[in-house]
């Protein structure tokens, strides 16, 4: 991993990114905190072109963003000429909602789905990931729904974003789901899994849980992996979430990067 492969997903400081004000400020902070990319997400209402000008005055890329999920369903093209304004290739299905993941059909129809608005990203020069949580690891005659999801949908139409937390909080090995997505993962959700006074598991600052990040990351990396992605959506150092992301980016700077 490079240094400049280390993006910061900025649903982290949502509760910082309200206004174009609020945004620029916070932009400042996470280049300050090392990182060289971000991924668009959590963000208050701000103009395309004004995001651009902002990212590119404080020497930042938008490797990705979240788009909402019917967004990428119902108006794929939309979702394209948002990317071509922020010069960005990546966009990810952020969460199933209103999916019924005791059926079957319900699943192989969001697959379906999926693929089909993948395909029209892909025509336009632009790729669909699919970002997990814990719920798609709920079994389906026998076997976890992530799986049916990815066996349901083209490789060319529909990559992944794995949520190393999520994959681990599913019950199964984010090292596992790394080497399974190989050429087919070339972004990655970075969030360590640690366990807190109340035995509860929890969000934590990247090498201050129990992943390890230093198998993983080379199984990352030949999968393909072109982004790794800093996320925590709670639980920061004093609550500060920018004191987290810098955390975080220091340890992967010092012990991940090659």
């Amino acid at each position: 991993m490079k240094a400049s492969q280390i993006a910061a997903q900025l649903y982290t400081v949502r509760d910082h990114l309200k206004t174009p004000s609020d945004i620029a400020a916070s932009m400042r902070k996470v280049r300050a905190a090392g990182y060289h990319a971000v991924q668009i997400s959590g963000m208050g209402p701000i103009d395309d072109s004004e995001l651009a000008r902002i990212l590119d005055g404080e020497g930042l890329v938008c490797c990705a963003t979240h788009e909402g999920a019917d967004d990428i369903l119902d108006e794929p093209h939309e979702v394209v000429a948002h990317l071509d304004r922020l010069n960005c290739t990546y966009t990810a299905y952020p969460y199933p909602a209103g999916i019924d993941f005791a059926s079957p059909a319900a699943v192989e129809d969001l697959a379906r789905r999926l693929n089909e608005s993948g395909s029209v990203l892909r025509e336009a020069g632009k790729v669909l990931a699919y970002h997990n949580h814990n719920i798609e690891f709920r079994h389906i005659g026998g076997r976890p729904a992530l799986e049916i999801i990815y066996e349901n949908t083209e490789p060319e139409n529909l990559v992944s974003e794995l949520d190393t937390y999520w994959v681990q909080a599913g019950g199964a090995s984010p090292l596992d789901w790394c080497a399974r997505m190989k050429d087919r993962a070339p972004l990655l959700h970075l969030k360590d899994f640690g366990v807190n006074e109340k035995n509860e598991g929890v969000m934590t600052e990247i090498g201050s849980g129990n992943i390890d990040w230093k198998k993983l990351v080379p199984v990352a990396e030949q999968s393909g992996c072109e982004w790794f992605i800093v996320e925590q959506d709670r639980n920061w150092i004093n609550g500060d979430a920018f004191e987290s992301l810098k955390v975080s980016y220091d340890y992967i700077k010092a012990n991940l990067c090659g």
